[in-house]
């Protein structure tokens, strides 16, 4: 009983990553901006923090930076942006 409960765990955990990671996959800002043209990832933080969100971290995946944090109605979120534009590329649901 106690292996089933185990496996039964595992295989969810497995399918949330591998879930998790096809979102990612498909998330891809222009490579062709040459980073001496993105503009600062606090350059971000402040633009977001300007709109009322609460900034947790902003890093870089696949040429875009990526958002964790809280948006201006409160609501966790993780949000890809163009470097360059800060354009919204996508967003990934949360739970």
């Amino acid at each position: 009983m106690k292996s089933t409960s185990h496996l039964l765990a595992s295989l969810a955990f497995g399918l949330a990553s591998t879930a998790a990671l096809a979102q990612h996959g498909n998330i891809s800002c222009t490579p062709d901006t040459p980073k001496a043209e993105w503009r600062g990832q606090m350059d971000l933080q402040k633009t977001l923090e300007a709109r009322g969100w609460k900034v947790r971290q902003v890093k870089t995946y696949n040429n875009c930076y990526e958002v964790y944090g809280f948006d201006d109605k409160g609501a966790r979120v993780e949000v890809f942006f163009h470097p360059k534009t800060f354009d919204k590329v996508a967003e990934v649901p949360q739970g």
